[in-house]
């Protein structure tokens, strides 16, 4: 699991999987969402505005799994 740090208290969704480099654009995640390949903390996820915090488990289909944390 790759850890992603942020630096304010919560991270979009959206942005949080282009910086994850699992997007490159704000559309790629409304496609990735809408095919239900994006699970948080174990749950099928499909908004995109989602707030993530430090602690949340981000599973993404063929990209891989990653945990929100401060820094």
């Amino acid at each position: 699991m790759k850890q992603i740090f942020i630096h304010s208290e919560y991270i979009k969704l959206d942005q949080f999987l282009k910086l994850a480099d699992c997007v490159s654009t704000g559309g790629m995640a409304k496609e990735l969402l809408a095919e239900g390949a994006v699970l948080v903390n174990d749950e099928k996820e499909e908004r995109r505005g989602r707030k993530l915090v430090p602690g949340d488990i981000v599973k993404v289909e063929d990209c891989g799994t990653f945990q929100v944390a401060a820094q």
